[in-house]
């Protein structure tokens, strides 16, 4: 989930410091050692793909909870969460609030999972049985806040169960990504249309304000008659 609508371009936020919180000792990884990682990780990965972004976002979920953090599941695991398709993108998400990054990455740290740090300042990311975790603290260039994260709904993620950002956020965020840049319609409209019924369009509306992008969705959801 690229919460901001970026790719990679953003330079590091001040204050954020790095982090190195798999390894004892800083430096690249032995080929040996990075190479023995993968296979570990092969082997205990399902064949499909889905199977095994579901088991990291579980096992990253166990963690948190275990830890009693405030945070929240995101991205397409989320809308399958709710019940929207099970055919996930290429990464797990997790918003967390800016002032609780460092201590997630510390509770992620001593589970065993590598963290580091992107170039993009909205967000940490990690490794959980070779699938990447994004732990998102800024979505469309808007923090994530208290009241954003205990709207969160508790739902089964198969056999775990989380917090799961509400789906009026999830489309909030989706929609206030968009810019001239990062327009992809075709991707949120199928969600649009599973979660539709779950989603408080006013307020999505209302939180986008006059913004083109989001108001051009809005005339092809209607006109689809989506909402």
């Amino acid at each position: 989930m690229t919460g901001n609508g970026e790719d990679a371009t953003l330079a590091r936020r001040p204050g954020t410091r790095e982090l190195r919180l798999a390894a004892d000792t800083p430096g690249p990884v032995p080929a040996h050692a990075a190479r023995g990682a993968r296979e570990e990780d092969d082997a205990e990965l399902p064949r499909d793909r889905n199977q095994a972004i579901l088991e990291a976002a579980k096992h990253v979920g166990a963690v948190l909870k275990r830890g009693g953090h405030l945070f929240a599941l995101a991205g397409s695991v989320a809308v399958h969460a709710h019940g929207g398709s099970g055919n996930l993108q290429h990464d797990v998400d997790f918003c967390v609030r800016p002032e609780d990054a460092e201590s997630v990455a510390a509770t992620l740290r001593e589970a065993g999972l590598t963290v580091y740090t992107p170039p993009e300042d909205w967000l940490l990311k990690a490794t959980c049985f070779g699938q990447d975790v994004d732990l998102i603290f800024e979505l469309a260039h808007r923090p994530v806040s208290t009241g954003m994260l205990e709207r969160a709904q508790e739902l089964p993620v198969e056999s775990v169960r989380m917090p799961v950002l509400a789906p009026t956020d999830l489309l909030t965020a989706l929609l206030a990504a968009f810019s001239e840049h990062h327009c992809d319609f075709g991707a949120v409209l199928p969600i649009a249309r599973a979660l539709r019924e779950k989603v408080d369009w006013e307020r999505v509306r209302r939180d986008c304000g006059d913004e083109p992008m989001p108001a051009a969705f809005f005339f092809l959801l209607e006109r689809l008659n989506v909402i």
